[in-house]
């Protein structure tokens, strides 16, 4: 896609400083970090998100690249949290399939907050 943000970083059209890379995806900060490290992983074909018919093997590229990403930012020892946001309700921000990889310091126990709810879930 032309105007994919993720397309132009996987194509080298928008420089960014990466983290890992091979032949399938590719590593980089996230520009709005919500945790100490916060990185995204993205396919360097576009799908738009998990469900958009992803082959098996780029998926298998995209979760395999993960605990080598969280060694290359020092959160591998010390554990680190992985999320993919598919789709409106689960507020994907950019249409490109991307998982994120965030650590950095201990997390709390709930992994998520619905809008206009308390931050337990309820």
């Amino acid at each position: 896609m032309d105007d994919c943000v993720f397309c132009k970083i996987a194509r080298g059209d928008i420089a960014t400083e990466k983290i890992y890379e091979d032949d399938v995806v590719v590593a980089f900060n996230d520009v709005s970090p919500q945790a100490p490290v916060h990185a995204l992983v993205i396919p360097k074909d576009h799908y738009g998100h998990l469900g958009d018919g992803v082959p098996a093997d780029v998926l298998g590229s995209l979760f395999s690249a993960v605990p080598e990403v969280a060694r290359r930012a020092g959160i591998a020892e010390s554990g680190y949290r992985v999320i993919v946001n598919s789709g409106p309700d689960a507020n994907q921000t950019v249409p490109h399939l991307h998982v994120h990889v965030m650590g950095g310091r201990g997390m709390s126990h709930g992994m998520v907050s619905f809008e206009g709810e308390a931050t337990d879930g309820r």
